[in-house]
């Protein structure tokens, strides 16, 4: 029994997808440390809004489980990890309420969010439910008809990083704005190398990412755009607001970065895994040392 019980919780933790989570985490984490630089910094609503983050990227990685395989977009020919629904590993049923319960759970703790943020945070909190469901479900799924980059700069870049600022300072401020373009920059190129690596399957399924309506040459363009402007704004940040030369800190991450495109401009196929998981570690890194630079 106790070993059945270890296989379930360890199915359910592979569909969460723990290699995503550093994406949730990092708007929190790089919003929080203006909030605290600015004087505004409250640990109670920073792990709270952490907690709804983690919840709603759950959430969101159940929902694309499910509607994957409800699409026929994952098939057999996936070159991504194994993927729950698709594998047999849980039923589209339990999969549907274990959606109902994360994103149940996202909503009840965001309401303490909303008491202290008001309506904006309200309509941050179901904005993000509705997106991460009609990221791959519904009838016109956004993520399948080129909208997935956009919308991974908006919600985590933008809204994510903006949002856990906010609802701490209760105001927002241009650094505030400034700070969440590298956030939402390599965390969408996190998709790029995804969707990259998908291109032929896509193209077959009829899922159309950016990938696959620009074709592969763009992709790795847009991947080097953005990844050399999450580099770039702490320049400009430092030389032209107050902030110390401590805002530099993610350069130490640039050796990374420069792995990561190199990966991007020579592995193929299934190979292209490697380069998400370090672009993934990429992720993980900025936001630490982004973080540490804007607190100091």
């Amino acid at each position: 029994m106790q070993s059945t019980n270890q296989s379930v919780i360890k199915t359910w933790v592979l569909a969460a997808r723990p290699r995503t989570l550093p994406a949730a985490i990092m708007p929190v984490l790089v919003g929080s440390a203006l909030a605290f630089r600015d004087s505004y910094f409250d640990p109670i609503i920073a792990i709270v809004a952490l907690i709804c983050a983690l919840l709603l990227q759950i959430g969101s990685n159940f929902a694309n489980d499910l509607f994957d395989y409800l699409s026929g977009a994952d098939t057999r020919e996936r070159k991504g990890p194994m993927r729950v629904v698709a594998s047999g590993l849980i039923a589209p049923s339990q999969m549907k309420i274990g959606i109902i319960i994360i994103f149940g759970l996202a909503f009840l703790l965001g309401l303490y969010l909303v008491a202290i943020g008001g309506l904006p945070i309200l309509i941050i909190g179901i904005a993000s439910i509705i997106m991460a469901i009609l990221y791959t479900g519904g009838p016109y799924p956004l993520g399948y008809y080129g909208w997935g980059d956009v919308l991974v700069f908006l919600f985590f870049g933008f809204i994510g990083t903006m949002g856990s600022y906010y609802v701490q300072a209760l105001q927002l401020s241009l650094t505030a704005f400034l700070i969440s373009i590298p956030v939402g920059a390599l965390i969408t190129n996190i998709l790029i190398v995804n969707n990259y690596r998908d291109v032929e399957t896509d193209e077959k399924v009829g899922k159309r990412t950016t990938a696959v309506i620009f074709g592969r040459k763009f992709a790795r363009t847009e991947f080097m755009v953005l990844l050399f402007s999450a580099y770039g704004i702490p320049l400009i940040v430092w030389i032209f607001f107050d902030l110390s030369a401590w805002i530099l800190l993610p350069f130490f991450s640039f050796p990374l970065a420069l792995r990561v495109l190199a990966m991007m401009n020579t592995l193929h196929g299934r190979e292209l895994n490697l380069a998400l998981e370090q672009c993934a570690k990429l992720v993980a890194l900025y936001g630490i040392l982004f973080a540490i630079g804007i607190s100091v």
